[in-house]
């Protein structure tokens, strides 16, 4: 057998698992750009989304307790981003359900909570939280189990800085994932699969 021949198989295979990725009905569970929070997002220093088109998976926890995580972009009136949250399958983990919600100019203003800043400027659109034990998907991209929770595409009412936030009603602290976009475009983090397994624990108490 020739060299060109053995490497055949290893070809398919690798062909096979774009194709699969690429094929996932949901931006939740397909190929996406993986980031990890480093430091505390907050209002002071949220996560700057360069792109709010390119699907993202944003690896974060709401910790300590009544913590608020903010990321922003910049938008353009009619275009429409992909939003989403899923908790990772951790133990613990399964009714944890935060609340997610879309900061901006054009939306009409909403009963937020006080500890979320916002402008005189802003308006916003909650999205409905799914709460209990939904059923669990396997994602492709990083082979790991989530519960999928809140996901919409969001039409933008005007031009302007949008805000996401995610935060959770009674203060609860857990790890989730955030998705944003649904272009795929290679990149994210490229020590994502070893920093994965720590980030796939349990808070520490």
């Amino acid at each position: 057998m020739t060299r060109q021949h053995r490497r055949l198989p290893r070809i398919l295979a690798t062909t096979l698992m774009a194709l699969l990725v690429l094929s996932a009905p949901s931006a939740t569970v397909s190929a996406h750009q993986p980031w990890f929070e480093e430091t505390d997002i907050t209002a002071a220093a949220p996560w700057q989304i360069a792109d709010p088109s390119v699907s993202l998976a944003l690896y974060a926890s709401l910790d300590p307790a009544n913590d608020v995580d903010y990321f922003t972009f910049d938008g353009a009136e009619g275009e429409v981003v992909l939003v989403g949250l899923s908790i990772p399958a951790i133990e613990g983990q399964s009714l944890f359900a935060p609340e997610i919600a879309l900061l901006g100019p054009g939306f009409a203003s909403a009963d937020l909570p006080a500890q979320i800043a916002t402008t005189q400027a802003d308006g916003a659109y909650q999205l409905a939280t799914v709460t209990g034990e939904t059923t669990l998907f396997r994602e492709p991209f990083s082979r790991t189990d989530y519960w999928e929770r809140q996901e919409e595409r969001i039409a933008l009412p005007a031009s302007g800085r949008y805000t996401i936030v995610v935060w959770h009603a009674e203060g609860e602290r857990g790890r989730y994932t955030l998705a944003v976009g649904d272009q795929e475009i290679p990149g994210g983090d490229r020590a994502f699969r070893t920093r994965l397994p720590g980030y796939w624990t349990p808070l520490p108490p």
